[in-house]
């Protein structure tokens, strides 16, 4: 599952690096919670709670189904 996060992270990883920012996947754990760090400019971004649900956790849930949730580290 976490190759699978990984993939789908790198689909969303472009448009954050054009705004100067970055995602890492720091954990998946086996309930589905997936644990990420924003960087960069993300990372202290007024937007980053926004931008961490709707573009982030929506592209992994519609890649990994089983995912439940998306959460900063």
């Amino acid at each position: 599952m976490r190759e699978k996060v990984q993939a789908a992270l790198d689909k969303v990883r472009p448009a954050l690096q054009r705004d100067g920012g970055d995602v890492e996947l720091v954990e998946v754990t086996p309930d589905g919670v997936v644990k990420v760090r924003l960087k960069g400019a993300c990372g202290g971004c007024p937007m980053s709670t926004m931008t961490l649900k709707q573009g982030i956790e929506r592209t992994i849930k519609q890649a990994v189904p089983e995912i439940k949730e998306v959460v900063q580290a």
